[in-house]
């Protein structure tokens, strides 16, 4: 599903928690799964099996990662120095009850706890607490680590609406960003490897959509036709403009953040993150998305007439 809704600020202890949760081990990001952002792994749609756009089970004869040598360092490279950097950030924290706020939020009834324990915090370190936030978001953003969602909720929750919305996007612009500069670096025989036919018909809807790029992007970043993460690792690999990429993520997560952050205002009263996309949701999404793509709809049909 799409969702919609960048450096904000965390700090130490939130940090210290995310860290764990974020970095489980180099193992977990092995097959370098594509944690699937947001909008799949939140929302429960999937596409039917004999869809472009579905998951495919990996080839049986695929079952090394397919990256050379240097690729392989490049990437642990990458993921070192922002881990180092997260930590460094972390260093500068100041101190606070730890056995209170090292909570790992796995669920809603965590990430409450974890709100009610940070609130004080934020509240009086502000500054230093949304510079860990972003910098813990662009991190799982980067290496596509599924959670972020909750830091989104929390935006909402510690921040309000209007600075929670404003923290995510920029924190998620950035992390979309980070990946697609990690993707121009080894990305092709990863995406190749895992969605061989997906990439197919990404770069064959692209190559048909040249002349109105930004409207399709922007189509697919507020709708939930293509899994974001799959659009952050295939972009650079179709040669979609990095300046396109950048304003269709900046503008186009803004719908989907403001459903998740707004959400976080209510916490107390959220019983499930299937919740935040309801069906209504989804229609206004894709009301959002079509009104994006309207003009190149109005100038093909001109051009026929």
């Amino acid at each position: 599903m799409a969702v919609v809704d960048c450096g904000s600020s965390f700090d130490r202890p939130l940090l210290l928690a995310a860290l764990l949760l974020v970095v489980p081990s180099p193992v977990s990001m092995a097959p370098l799964r594509i944690a699937t952002d947001l909008r799949d792994e939140e929302c429960g749609i999937s596409a039917p099996e004999d869809s472009p756009t579905a998951k495919k089970p990996l080839r049986a004869d695929s079952s090394r990662i397919p990256l050379t040598r240097w690729e392989a360092a490049a990437a642990a490279t990458v993921f070192l120095i922002f881990s180092v950097g997260l930590f460094c950030i972390f260093l500068t924290m100041p101190e606070a009850d730890y056995d209170k706020i090292l909570r790992l939020p796995r669920n809603l009834s965590d990430l409450r706890i974890l709100k009610d324990n940070l609130a004080v915090y934020a509240r009086d370190y502000q500054a230093k607490f949304i510079l860990g936030y972003c910098s813990i978001y662009i991190f799982m953003q980067t290496f596509m680590i599924p959670g972020t969602i909750f830091l989104s909720l929390l935006a909402g929750a510690l921040f309000g609406v209007v600075k929670g919305v404003i923290l995510v996007v920029l924190s998620a612009t950035s992390g979309a960003s980070s990946c697609y500069f990690l993707s121009k670096l080894i990305g092709r025989p990863l995406v190749s490897w895992m969605w061989p036919e997906k990439l197919r018909f990404f770069q064959a809807e692209i190559a048909k959509r040249k002349e109105k790029l930004l409207n399709y992007m922007l189509f697919l970043r507020i709708t939930p036709s293509l899994p974001n993460t799959f659009i952050n690792l295939a972009s650079p690999i179709v040669d979609i403009p990095f300046r396109i990429f950048f304003l269709a993520t900046l503008v186009g997560l803004v719908p989907a953040s403001y459903i998740t952050v707004k959400a976080g205002l209510a916490l107390g009263d959220l019983k499930s993150v299937r919740d935040l996309y309801d069906m209504k949701t989804l229609v206004v999404l894709f009301l959002i998305g079509f009104v994006s793509i309207f003009p190149t709809i109005l100038k093909r049909k001109r051009t026929y007439e």
